[in-house]
C-alpha cells in the first residue's frame, strides 16, 4: 500500500510540467472553421489552423529592454570585435537579431546599432 501511494505521488509529480505546458501551447495555435451554406443548399466547411509565431521588436533608443522580445539575444563581451565602443561604467551590449544595442544597468536602450551582425 505505502509503494503504491509513493509511486502514485510520484506519477502526479512527473505529469504535473505536461499539463502546465499545454495552455502555452495552445495560445499560439489557433483553429478557425468557417461553415457556409450556398444557395443551392450545400454546406461548405473550411478549416484553418493559424500560427502565431513570436513577434520580436525593432529597438529604439529610450525604451525599456526585455530579453525575451529580443531575437538571438545574446550579451556581447568581445565588442571590439564588432567595432563597437567601449561600454560605460553600468552599461552593456547585446545582441538582437542583427542589432547591437547598448543597455544600461536598469534595463533601458541607450544606443542601437542596426545592422552589426552577418
Amino acid at each position: 500500500m505505502k509503494t503504491f501511494i509513493l509511486s502514485a505521488l510520484a506519477a502526479t509529480l512527473v505529469a504535473s510540467p505536461l499539463l502546465a505546458a499545454a495552455p502555452a501551447e495552445a495560445q499560439q495555435r489557433r483553429e478557425v472553421t468557417t461553415v457556409r451554406h450556398n444557395d443551392n443548399g450545400r454546406t461548405v466547411v473550411t478549416k484553418r489552423t493559424v500560427v502565431r509565431t513570436p513577434q520580436y521588436r525593432n529597438w529604439r533608443a529610450g525604451q525599456r529592454f526585455d530579453r525575451r522580445q529580443a531575437q538571438n539575444y545574446r550579451v556581447i563581451t568581445t565588442y571590439r570585435n564588432y567595432r563597437l565602443a567601449p561600454p560605460p561604467r553600468a552599461h552593456q551590449w547585446v545582441r538582437s537579431g542583427r542589432d547591437a544595442i547598448l543597455i544600461d544597468g536598469r534595463g533601458n536602450v541607450m544606443q542601437v546599432r542596426g545592422g552589426a551582425f552577418r
